[in-house]
């Protein structure tokens, strides 16, 4: 065998044994994340203003310290802070009118779903689910209808908890109303839809404890990605795994793309990084990244191939090459 060939032999011997073939490389071989700003403790919750602005949240672990949203501007390069002071925002969205919305959790946090207006203030939408206070509301989607869907966990904080579970709820900000979308999963995190508004997508991660301090710390439990049908009317039928991660910690955040793919933080201790994934759950491509991942979500316009992620205490990006 000529020196060439086996090259192009173990190259071709390393891409199988990963699972994942030549033809199927979502980014460019051998990349890694270009850091944008890293000087939070520990960032979350990417989202993108239409005009390609984007946002992400800062959470201090310190529940005296309330937190911040920062804003990454790709024109100049420039982060800045846009709120000072965001409750403990952890998700981020916006809806088809540049309204930025938020989760805010516990430890320290208003444990809502809130809107951070320009100005800088957080506005709670919703506080409560049947008279009681949220767990600690942790990521979100807005689905094409304007409906909310938004996951509500408990992974860190003294507050008490009131609810019988931790749930996915679906918010109509036009009429008020709330509901639990789903109990299939019992430690929801991650929330996205695909193109068309018909699938929703769900991480279960299910750490084992709720984090308040004097509670039972109880086995790891499912680390999974669920996909659900969603019907006209919002409800949510047929769960389904589409991963399962076993013993391995699994999904925080996630992003699809315009073809359906799913684009997920995934926080495990052996593997750590973006994992692609098409809507059945085979995985496409895996993109290493610096710091444990929580979040990512795409650019707009001229800049819809880029992928912002947050990791550790910083922002970074990376290019989708197809």
């Amino acid at each position: 065998m000529c020196a060439i060939s086996r090259v192009v032999f173990l190259i071709s011997a390393c891409i199988f044994a990963a699972g994942v073939s030549a033809e199927e490389h979502v980014f460019v071989p051998g990349s890694a994340p270009e850091e944008l700003w890293n000087g939070g403790e520990f960032t979350e919750g990417v989202a993108v203003r239409s005009d390609g602005h984007v946002f992400f949240s800062d959470i201090p672990s310190d529940p005296q310290k309330n937190g911040q949203v920062l804003v990454f501007d790709p024109g100049t390069g420039i982060t800045r802070v846009y709120c000072d002071r965001s409750s403990k925002s952890n998700g981020l969205a916006f809806d088809s009118g540049d309204r930025l919305l938020a989760c805010c959790g516990a430890n320290g946090g208003n444990r809502s779903l809130c809107e951070i207006t320009e100005s800088g203030e957080v506005r709670p939408l919703i506080s409560k689910f049947e008279g009681q206070p949220f767990n600690a509301p942790n990521d979100l989607v807005v689905h094409p209808t304007g409906a909310i869907y938004f996951s509500d966990p408990h992974y860190v904080g003294t507050e008490k908890l009131s609810l019988p579970g931790m749930y996915l709820y679906r918010f109509d900000p036009k009429t008020g109303s709330i509901g639990i979308a789903t109990m299939a999963a019992m430690k929801p995190n991650g929330v996205e839809v695909s193109p068309d508004g018909k699938t929703l997508y769900l991480a279960e991660t299910d750490n084992g404890t709720t984090g308040i301090p004097g509670d039972p710390v109880g086995n790891k439990g499912l680390m999974q990605l669920l996909a659900f049908d969603v019907a006209a009317t919002g409800a949510l039928s047929k769960p389904r795994v589409i991963v399962d991660f076993g013993s391995e910690n699994g999904i925080d955040g996630m992003a699809v793309d315009s073809t359906g793919r799913i684009y997920a933080a995934v926080r495990s201790e052996k593997r750590f990084g973006i994992a692609v994934y098409d809507p059945a759950g085979k995985q496409l491509d895996f993109l290493a990244t610096p710091s444990l991942p929580t979040n990512c979500g795409f650019g707009a316009g001229n800049d819809s191939k880029t992928l912002y992620i947050t990791a550790g205490g910083g922002l970074y990006r990376a290019t989708v090459q197809k």
